[in-house]
């Protein structure tokens, strides 16, 4: 009976093992909450793609800035006024499909300009700060263990950092400085490394004990080689979930600052300030509230739901759950 089993299982056909990219893409699929952020992020991409293409240019697709006083406050899915439009201003959907603001500006074209505006704030100041994070906590968490002061230094920064209030300091640096997306993106980017950075630091705390770090510098390999070639790579786990929520938190800072009037100026349109624009109407035209605030809702949950499916897959202690 022995022989018999033994055969058995050697004639018994072995499952083809899974790459590790393979293997993250199921258990990502498994993750439903993950797997639809993972969806409606990628809408969110090609839309904000298509607001670039659309809306932008000398003669737009749709134009977010034509001005149809005829046409103010039109309900969502309205018919256009034919007989007071010229015909080069009729919108190009045949209606208006997220209605007009009190300008008679179509919603839906500021909202697809809105969408680019906000997917560039995000992924250029969450940019910004993964790579401020990554050197300022791969050279704390690194040369803590022979230069304390290093550490020291870097980590009471961070901590200075951390006690103002993010979005006032925010608030405060760009009221500052000239209206510009380009300012809005720096200075979100350079108040929110903090996290990254203690991220890092406690992966280089870890992983400056290792036998690989070791004998790269028994090998006399110089220091920042260790840190950026070896060390780097075997790091970037919590920095891309940390930068997938940072994405979330960054739009959701940028629709703040523009509903206050200190974003992004005219006559580019945001998320937050046709928000803004439609607090004046809400029970005239309660559309200019819901369909931004509903979209930035939607969006910024969808970030987070991905990116704390994007942590459980990295993650091999949390993979057992799976």
């Amino acid at each position: 009976m022995n022989a018999i089993a033994k055969d058995f299982d050697a004639e018994a056909p072995v499952a083809p093992s899974l790459s590790p990219l393979q293997e993250s893409w199921r258990l990502l699929r498994e993750n439903r909450l993950a797997f639809a952020g993972l969806v409606i992020f990628v809408i969110f991409f090609c839309v904000a793609l298509g607001g670039l293409v659309l809306t932008y240019g000398n003669n737009p697709v749709f134009d977010p800035a034509l001005i149809r006083l005829e046409d103010k406050l039109r309900p969502p899915l309205s018919t256009p006024n034919l007989e007071t439009l010229h015909p080069e201003e009729v919108p190009r959907l045949g209606m208006y499909v997220f209605g007009t603001d009190d300008f008679g500006r179509d919603v839906f074209a500021r909202m697809l300009q809105g969408a680019w505006v906000s997917l560039s704030v995000g992924f250029v100041a969450v940019g910004i700060s993964v790579i401020i994070g990554i050197i300022m906590g791969g050279i704390a968490g690194y040369f803590g263990q022979h230069r304390t002061f290093i550490d020291t230094l870097i980590m009471r920064f961070v901590d200075i950092m951390l006690c103002f209030p993010s979005f006032f300091l925010i608030l405060t640096v760009v009221a500052l400085l000239p209206a510009s997306m380009y300012n809005i993106m720096i200075v979100i980017g350079l108040t929110s490394w903090m996290g990254t950075t203690r991220f890092v630091r406690a992966e280089f705390l870890s992983l400056r004990e290792q036998d690989f770090v070791t004998a790269a510098r028994a090998l006399g390999v110089n220091h920042w080689r260790i840190i950026f070639r070896h060390m780097m790579p075997n790091a970037v786990a919590p920095v891309l979930v940390s930068a997938t929520i940072g994405i979330a938190t960054a739009i959701l800072t940028e629709a703040g600052l523009s509903f206050l009037g200190f974003g992004v100026p005219p006559p580019d349109a945001t998320w937050g300030n046709i928000l803004s624009d439609g607090k004046d109407f809400i029970f005239d035209a309660p559309w200019l509230t819901y369909i931004p605030g509903i979209a930035i809702l939607i969006v910024v949950l969808s970030f987070n739901l991905f990116g704390e499916g994007l942590r459980d897959v990295l993650n091999p202690k949390l993979r057992e759950r799976y």
